[in-house]
């Protein structure tokens, strides 16, 4: 496995585990508002349970949606198109690749 590909797989190691908690956390606020009839809306302690959920599930959606990205580059990587510009073919600068791995657009495009 090369640098890139470690790098790659570490941080879908590390989103696959986010979503995974994000899922459970996400179950238990379902879970714990199951059968409950409290008035969340006008609870003066904080967020609504309705929040909540709605938060968790846009985190989650985001997760997911990176989990594809680091899946498609790493597609890239083995088909050698990886590091290049979708839009214009030139290759992506090495700062931006490092702090976004998954990048598909120089920054020109992004």
């Amino acid at each position: 496995m090369t640098a890139l590909e470690d790098v790659l797989a570490q941080a879908r190691a590390a989103t696959q585990a986010q979503i995974e908690a994000l899922t459970a956390e996400y179950a238990a606020v379902v879970e714990a508002s199951r059968g409950d009839n409290a008035d969340d809306e006008h609870d003066p302690e904080g967020a609504t349970i309705g929040f909540e959920r709605a938060q968790l599930g846009a985190v989650l959606a985001q997760a997911t949606s990176r989990l594809a990205e680091l899946d498609a580059a790493t597609a890239r990587v083995a088909a050698g198109s990886y590091g290049r510009c979708e839009v214009c073919g030139r290759p992506i600068g090495d700062a931006r690749l490092a702090a976004r791995p998954a990048a598909r657009t120089c920054i020109d495009h992004a």
